[in-house]
Formats: structure tokens, sequence, C-alpha cells
């Protein structure tokens, strides 16, 4: 496939993800965004946000598209696949995609364009890089017995599936 016929493909993959975008708010599902994922030429799975639908935080475009993807292949890694989405990633799916592992991540309007219609993540951004205690959420360390050990066991695991 030549460069130009690729980059046609890529487009009506995120062209598609407009449009789950416009559906999933067009029908109070949740904010105007959407997302696909796609492995050799198949579609996976599709999804938008479904946060008002479900009462879930968590259930943006990207993360319902990459749990229904996973549950489709029977596996928690999108090795190969790609996430076509309708804006950049907030840090939350950003953090999902990263541990999804998909070999790319395409996406069509800015975090500047997602800030303009009401959704400005720039404060997560920026305290993502803080130590925790200068948060503007309470975030305190208190060391529990145990709590650093479970790693060790996990490490020691000889049946873990690692991740």
């Amino acid at each position: 496939m030549s460069t130009g016929d690729q980059r046609e493909q890529h487009l009506r993959y995120l062209q598609r993800a407009v449009e789950l975008a416009d559906h999933g708010m067009r029908s109070g599902d949740g904010g105007p965004f959407g997302a696909l994922v796609v492995r050799g030429g198949q579609v996976l799975a599709e999804g938008w946000n479904r946060v008002l639908a479900t009462n879930d935080p968590t259930a943006h475009a990207e993360v319902t598209a990459i749990r229904a993807a996973c549950a489709a292949i029977g596996s928690f890694q999108l090795t190969d696949a790609i996430v076509y989405s309708s804006c950049e990633p907030c840090p939350m799916c950003l953090g999902a995609m990263y541990w999804a592992r998909p070999a790319a991540v395409y996406f069509a309007a800015t975090r500047d364009d997602a800030a303009a219609g009401g959704f400005d993540d720039s404060m997560i951004y920026d305290e993502i890089g803080l130590d925790p205690a200068a948060r503007s959420m309470v975030f305190r360390q208190l060391p529990v017995a145990g709590a650093a050990e479970v790693f060790s066991s996990w490490t020691d695991k000889d049946d873990r599936t690692p991740y």
C-alpha cells in the first residue's frame, strides 16, 4: 500500500472516530469523543464517550474502545493494533494506551480544540509531574505493613503473566 493510500485509510478511520463522537454526544451518552481500534485492516471495536450514560468518569471513548477490543481478541494487549481517536487523548486515556500497547495512535482534534470546547486537561498534565504532596488534590503516602512486599511476591511468582 502506498503512503498516499495509507494516509487515506488513516483519514477514513479518523472520520469514523469523529462520527462516533458526534453520535455519542447527540445521544446524550457523554462528551464529543469517539475512538476505534483497528488491527490488520479489521475494526476490532468502536467506542464513544459514555461518561453520562454510565456515570463512570473513566468511560472515555478511547477506554471504551480499548476495553471492547481487548475483550474481542481475548488479550489485554493490542499489539499491532492502531487506535484512532477523534481527539488527542487525555492523560487517563494516554495511560490506558500505554498499558494496552498499540502500535500507534492517530488523532484528529488537538487538546487545545478540546479545551476550547470545555474539556481542558491542562491542569492534569501539569499535576502529573508534581511531587504528590504538591498536588492540588490531597495525595499522601502512608506506609502500611506488607504493601511493598506484595511486589516481591509478584516477582517471585512462577506463574505470573508480566505486563
